[in-house]
């Protein structure tokens, strides 16, 4: 959000007011610059100056909301009916020290049982509201003054996402209104004044790029960038990051002939070098990334910071799903917690640090579609762990532990 300047409402010209009616920046400097020569009296003054300067000059790029502090969160999904219920799985991520939480929905016993956690909370609007949310901004009125104005401060709202992979997706009719519905949204927040505390975003999958190998690369695919392109201007706007769900998994078991598992896992192996950038790669999840920044530099928005809406290894799936292991998912969910906690960036935007949420929570057991969907936890319905990556469960693990063996293999 656009920060405004600071204007004098009154005529007295005495103190601050007076240095701050934004004069002209000559006359300003040589009066602060007289200040230096003075008594101490005269260098408190020059600071005062200086003080006002900054106010009748303010910087007027977006402000971003710090919305994921720390570089780690995870995607709480609900799509099953033996998962512990909401309060308990706060006293699971609170025991397992996990404060960034993602949901899809707006389920107000997950808003209740969050209240006073000091977990921070994302919520979802779905998919099927996002034509509804474009044609009426009384809609998304409605659905805050419902879901999020009733819960702060003492449940932390601090991100809400309009829509799931809508670009790109198989429903094509949601494209045209998905930049309606997140301006009604971020509208509906101005409302509320809430547009410098919940930050705004829709998360993409990979099918919105046209190509990402090399990494270097990769653009937004034509049919896509005419509803891509509108989003970033507003998202480039109101400051908010752009969300992608990177999943070095998929990308394997499409191919996994050509491409290295180890490199998938975050294991020791050559790697690859940009040929365009000479940049070099020892793993695709920051291969992934950085494939996404440079389709971002090529559309024209070369500051947008890139974080990961989901990322996982499904530890079980079908025949035909390449790599689906428990041995695989403990690997590479170990070695990702361990390179998020790093707080390091990617070969591209080295001083970046990388955030991501990690999907999943809990196998969810109704989901629908290949086998692989209904693994993706690191924690079993009953609370146990799934495997071991360094978390406790709410009960006793009945799984062997492999953390300290994971510290020398991997």
């Amino acid at each position: 959000m656009p920060r405004t300047g600071t204007e004098a409402t009154t005529t007295t010209t005495s103190g601050c007011e007076a240095d701050c009616g934004v004069p002209a920046m000559k006359a300003t400097l040589m009066m602060m610059m007289s200040c230096r020569s003075r008594s101490q009296s005269g260098r408190a003054h020059w600071m005062l100056l200086l003080f006002c300067l900054l106010l009748a000059f303010p910087s007027h790029g977006p402000r971003a909301v710090e919305a994921f502090p720390g570089g780690y969160g995870i995607n709480y999904g609900r799509i099953a009916n033996n998962i512990p219920s909401p309060d308990k799985v706060v006293q699971l991520l609170r025991a397992s020290k996990i404060r960034n939480v993602k949901i899809y929905d707006s389920d107000h016993s997950v808003l209740d049982a969050f209240k006073g956690s000091g977990l921070n909370l994302v919520i979802a609007i779905p998919n099927e509201l996002v034509k509804d949310f474009a044609a009426n901004e009384s809609r998304s009125i409605d659905w805050l003054n419902e879901n999020v104005q009733p819960y702060l401060p003492q449940t932390r709202i601090v991100g809400i996402t309009v829509g799931n992979e809508v670009l790109g997706g198989q429903d094509t009719s949601l494209a045209d209104p998905l930049v309606q519905a997140v301006k009604n949204v971020y509208n509906g927040l101005k409302k509320f004044h809430l547009q410098d505390k919940i930050e705004l975003f829709t998360p993409h999958s990979e099918a919105v790029f046209a190509t990402s190998y090399p990494p270097s690369a990769c653009v937004f695919k034509e049919d896509v960038m005419v509803y891509m392109k509108p989003l970033l201007d507003f998202f480039q706007q109101i400051g908010s990051p752009f969300y992608v769900n990177a999943y070095p998994f998929l990308a394997y078991i499409s191919d996994p002939e050509h491409i290295d598992i180890n490199y998938a896992l975050f294991k020791p192996n050559p790697g690859i070098v940009d040929p365009n950038t000479s940049l070099h790669y020892d793993n695709m999840f920051d291969a992934q990334i950085d494939a996404a920044y440079a389709a971002l530099q090529a559309a024209g928005y070369r500051d947008m910071e890139v974080r990961v809406a989901e990322t996982g290894w499904a530890s079980s799936g079908d025949q035909t799903e390449a790599g689906a292991s428990v041995e695989n998912a403990r690997t590479y969910n170990f070695n990702l917690r361990k390179r998020l906690f790093l707080r390091k960036g990617t070969p591209l935007k080295p001083k970046r640090p990388v955030k991501a949420y990690i999907f999943a929570l809990f196998n969810e057991n109704s989901k629908p579609g290949p086998s692989s969907e209904r693994h993706y936890g690191l924690f079993n319905a009953d609370g146990r762990i799934a495997y071991d990556i360094g978390y406790e469960g709410q009960l006793p693990s009945s799984a062997p532990s492999y953390f300290l063996s994971l510290r020398e293999n991997v």
